[in-house]
């Protein structure tokens, strides 16, 4: 079921740009949940509240190399796109990449742990020099950092138990539906499903806790997230395996770091001779999505969405 889940979801042709997206953290009293399903505090208001914060001036791409050591803010709790493995490194798909960045610039990496309410505000105040976090890219946060190349397709998904699966989003009305704070999964359902309760938690790994325990009825994020969580978790199932239209997944750096930008633009360029992607998928996807995904549907190389 599941690899036919992941077909559909693969063989999706691209369509508008959607809100889609991207945990120790608390949980939401049942009151909070509540008014989250009406509420427009959406996550592009968290955003925006972010950029808010005191700003920070970025390193320039000279001050970077001069320090020996650039600074990418990652997930440690979303594997396998970025996390903490058992031996205290951070692994991953999008740390591939910063990986590769640092090697090609000359450097050291060092990864810093973000949560996805706060990429944005790690950039605005220049605790990171990139963000390299299942990033998606939407004109509201394009607002307030500055977007590289894409590298990978997604959209959303919804993943519950294979013993009552949520097969429609309309299923949820009235339901208790558990996401992160700050991804687009929050955005979209509070503006296109106000009837379902959001259950919400700063990290991705206190959600999947929550839907565990059977807090709640289903969880939604990316659909390459929880179709990945799914295969590693039984009896559970992605009953709905692309919500919205397919979007891009990007590195991000703060607004006007020109000289950084351009870079990280050239590195994707250079790197699709390669077919860095495409091995990226081999090294830190493929061991998880087995045979079940084609990575031509999910990979984009050299920022060319196809």
């Amino acid at each position: 079921m599941k690899k036919k889940l992941l077909t559909a979801l693969l063989t999706l042709s691209l369509g508008a740009i959607a809100l889609t997206g991207c945990s120790n953290s608390t949980q939401d009293s049942a009151a909070t949940s509540t008014e989250a399903a009406t509420t427009t505090d959406t996550a592009e208001a968290a955003d925006s509240a972010a950029a808010e914060s005191t700003d920070g001036t970025a390193r320039t791409l000279d001050e970077i190399k001069e320090s020996g050591k650039i600074v990418i803010g990652v997930f440690s709790d979303k594997k396998p796109f970025g996390y903490v493995d058992s031996n205290g490194d951070f692994q991953g798909y999008d740390v591939y990449l910063g990986n590769r960045l640092a090697e090609d610039l000359g450097v050291e990496v060092e990864y810093v742990p973000v949560e996805a309410a706060s990429r944005v505000e790690y950039l605005v105040s220049a605790k990171v020099d990139i963000i390299l976090a299942n990033f998606t890219v939407t004109e509201e946060r394009a607002e307030q950092v500055d977007f590289a190349l894409p590298y990978m397709k997604v959209a959303l998904g919804i993943v519950s138990p294979e013993s009552a699966l949520i097969t429609e989003p309309e299923q949820l009305n009235g339901k208790t539906l558990i996401i992160s704070k700050g991804t687009t999964a929050e955005t979209y359902f509070s503006e296109n499903y106000p009837d379902v309760k959001l259950l919400k938690f700063d990290q991705y790994s206190e959600a999947y806790n929550a839907l565990l325990d059977g807090r709640g009825d289903a969880l939604s994020t990316d659909n390459t997230e929880v179709l990945a969580w799914a295969l590693e978790n039984e009896g559970y199932a992605v009953g709905v395996d692309s919500l919205g239209s397919i979007d891009t997944i990007a590195p991000a750096v703060q607004k006007g770091n020109t000289e950084l930008l351009e870079f990280i633009n050239d590195e994707i360029k250079s790197l699709a001779e390669e077919q860095f992607f495409h091995a990226a998928y081999e090294e830190t996807l493929a061991p998880v999505y087995g045979d079940a995904a084609d990575p031509d549907s999910l990979v984009v190389e050299g920022g060319v969405v196809e």
